[in-house]
Formats: structure tokens, C-alpha cells, sequence
């Protein structure tokens, strides 16, 4: 199975945009911006969450929220605000929010079969 990745505009709220090339990564939950990008768009810390890595070790990183954009859509998601290392990350809570499912075997970014449940 290959990488996947995607070119995804960023933006806080009222503010100037930008294009990141994000890892799609079905593995984790919350997206990860790096520590330029969220800088350049004015994001604030909202709060610090615990987060455990691969190798078991844990982690406390800030997390804020802010809009992405894929292909005429836009939504809004949490994030965690990287830290200088980190490379960008498209996680799975930013995917449905934007109403997107990877397909693994085409390497693409599709749209969800949405399902919504009526109650007689």
C-alpha cells in the first residue's frame, strides 16, 4: 500500500489561506498543521491534549481549530498545532468533516456514502 497525499487550503476564520500538502493518514484522528503553517494563519492554542505515539510513549501537544478546504468544499475541524518537526497530517475527524473517505486501493480522496437514519 502506498502514501497518499493531498493538497488541502488552510485558514483560520477571516483570515489569509494557505495550500499544505498533507499526509492522509487513516490512522489518526485529529489533523496536524506545522508550526509555520499555523503560525502564518494566526492560530491559537485552545487547549493540551495527551496523546500516545507508536511506540507507546506519550505526548502533550496544543490543539486549535481551524478551516480546510478540499475541492469546492470546506469544513471546519480541530488540529493539533505542530511543533517544529512535524510534517502535516490529514486525520480522519478533518476527513468527515469534510464528507471525504480514502480509498486505499486508487490512493484518492473520494466522497463518503452518506447515511442518515429516519426514525417512523
Amino acid at each position: 500500500m502506498g502514501l497518499v497525499y493531498a493538497d488541502v487550503d488552510v485558514w483560520r476564520e477571516g483570515g489569509a489561506s494557505r495550500t499544505v500538502e498533507f499526509l492522509v493518514d487513516s490512522g489518526a484522528t485529529l489533523s496536524v498543521l506545522p508550526w509555520p503553517v499555523w503560525h502564518a494563519l494566526g492560530l491559537e492554542p485552545l487547549r493540551t491534549m495527551k496523546f500516545v505515539l507508536a511506540d507507546g510513549t506519550t505526548t502533550r501537544r496544543r490543539v486549535s481549530g481551524c478551516w480546510f478546504g478540499f475541492r469546492s468544499v470546506a469544513a471546519p475541524s480541530p488540529v493539533i498545532l505542530g511543533q517544529r518537526r512535524d510534517t502535516a497530517l490529514l486525520g480522519t475527524l478533518t476527513l468527515e468533516a469534510l464528507g471525504l473517505v480514502l480509498n486505499p486501493f486508487e490512493r484518492t480522496l473520494r466522497p463518503m456514502r452518506m447515511m442518515l437514519a429516519a426514525v417512523a
